[in-house]
Formats: C-alpha cells, structure tokens, sequence
C-alpha cells in the first residue's frame, strides 16, 4: 500500500500542490425520469474525512455520489466546493460554474459502470487520469508519468502496466480504473461501490487505501458501500439512507444500530463490538440462522 514518507496532511497521491477541499450538497433533489428519487438531501464531505454512504437497493445513495460528481442533474438545491469556514476563508463556489477541466482537478469519480477499452495497455488506460492537466496534444509530463507510476503502485497494478486490458479480469479491470482515478490527482475523491468484483485481499487493501487518502493526505472522501461491516471499518462519517432521505448520519457505532438497520433494511440483526478489536459486529438473523 501507499506510504508518504513526509506525511503531509492536504496532498494527493501525487505528493503535488493540489489542496484538500470540501464538497457539499444543500437541500439536494434528484429525479430519474420525472420521478423524484432524493428529497432535499443536505451532505458534507470534509477535507481528511471520509463519508460513507449506506442503504439498501433504491435508497438514492449511488444517485447523490453520482450528482456531486455532476454527472447526474440535480433539479433542487446545489454543489459547493470549499468551505467558508476553511483555513484560508475562501467562499463556497457552485460546481455548476465550473469548467470540467476546473471541476475534474478538484474532483474525481469511481464508478460502477466503466467501459474496458481494448486496444490499450494498463498504463495508458492509467494516463487517462492525466487528462485534466493534458495541453492540446502534448505527450505526458513528467509529473503526469510520476502520479500515473504512484497510482499503479498504490493499487498494485504496476507489474501489469504493459499488458493489454482486454486480458485483464474483472477484478484487475477494478484495480485498473482506480488507479486512473488517483493519477487524477484530486482533493475530494468520491467512490462508487469500489470493492466490487475484488477477492478479499484487494478490499481489503482499498479500504486500506481509503484511509491512507484520509490520514496521510488531507482527501476528502465520499464512498457508497453495500458491506456494511466495510462501511463502519472506513468511515469517520456513516450516511444511512432510506427511499432518497437520511435516515441516520453521525459517527458509525451511532448509526448502525439495531433499530436503525432493522426499519432501514427491514430485517432483524444483532449488532455489538468485537472485544478484541473494539469494531462493530453485525449479524443479520434469517430464518435459518442459528
């Protein structure tokens, strides 16, 4: 995994100059296909946080990441970038005033749904994270060919840099895409159901990579999890939500209780701490469990 050997809060994977900064939704509504899925949502990823998103199928999770990343309209409310309330007393700005070559070197996406694009080594697939910083034409900088090398390390790609991706299974295609995302070298990074399709080793160590994003560079982070085990291991943060409202937000061991899992998710569990390592343990009790 990842390690800075300076540690210094409010740098990217990179180690270059781009500060940490805040992403807020006010009052959010959201539609899909006229339908309103998400009902005046108000959320706030925090510079050296990370923010979990939870909630069964249909609760609007992946549609609120999906709208901060402006990559889903949002028909009520807005995104804000900063805070006023920040070191440097910068004013909030409305992403929607942004270009997306500003927005994207503030911001970076982890999606579900990415295309694997054939024809392409791993490392240029990697490169793809560069492109906010890319002039015209020009050939990758050696700063673009230093966040790409660190990326690929950081999400244990870089053996495979020169293979084709059309060999690449799922899991490694996962890997892949992440690694484009941290090359894009941002201050809020934002993941869509990142462990996904990856054996028990490399969820693991995302969820590793989330907190050292976290602690060692100042990143806010916004992450959508099903697991809620990983959700509570992640987050400083738990957002659990219910039919495009929050149900419950605060601290994990606060959120993730009996009652609230149950009327969220509608089924009965049993929730206490290991006391060996002081984590939350939730049990779900089906008809068969013991």
């Amino acid at each position: 995994m990842f390690t800075s050997p300076s540690r210094r809060a409010g740098r990217s994977v990179a180690d270059t100059a781009t500060p940490a900064a805040a992403l807020n939704g006010h009052d959010l509504v959201l539609r899909y296909s006229g339908t309103q899925v998400v009902h005046g949502v108000s959320l706030a990823l925090e510079p050296g946080r990370a923010t979990a998103l939870v909630g069964p199928n249909g609760s609007g999770k992946s549609t609120l990441l999906r709208a901060l990343s402006r990559l889903h309209r949002v028909d009520g409310g807005r995104v804000t970038l900063g805070s006023p309330d920040g070191p440097d007393g910068e004013p909030e700005r409305d992403t929607a005033l942004l270009s997306a070559r500003q927005f994207a070197r503030e911001v970076t996406l982890f999606s579900q749904s990415r295309p694997a694009p054939q024809g392409l080594t791993v490392s240029e697939v990697v490169e793809f994270g560069r492109h906010p910083y890319r002039r015209g034409f020009a050939g990758p900088a050696a700063e673009d060919r230093s966040a790409v090398d660190r990326a690929m390390g950081v999400t244990g790609v870089r053996e495979m840099a020169g293979r084709p991706v059309g060999e690449l299974s799922g899991g490694e295609m996962q890997r892949v895409w992440l690694a484009a995302c941290l090359a894009q070298d941002t201050g809020v990074v934002l993941l869509d159901e990142p462990t996904n399709h990856l054996d028990l080793r490399y969820q693991v160590e995302t969820l590793d990579l989330v907190r050292d994003l976290v602690e060692d560079h100042g990143i806010a982070v916004g992450i959508v999890l099903h697991d809620l085990d990983q959700a509570s291991r992640v987050a400083d943060t738990l957002v659990l939500m219910r039919a495009g409202r929050v149900h419950a937000a605060g601290a994990p061991a606060d959120v993730l209780t009996a009652q609230n899992i149950g009327e969220v998710y509608e089924i009965r569990v049993d929730v206490g701490v290991d006391p060996r390592t002081g984590r939350l343990r939730i049990d779900p009790i089906g008809r068969h469990t013991a």
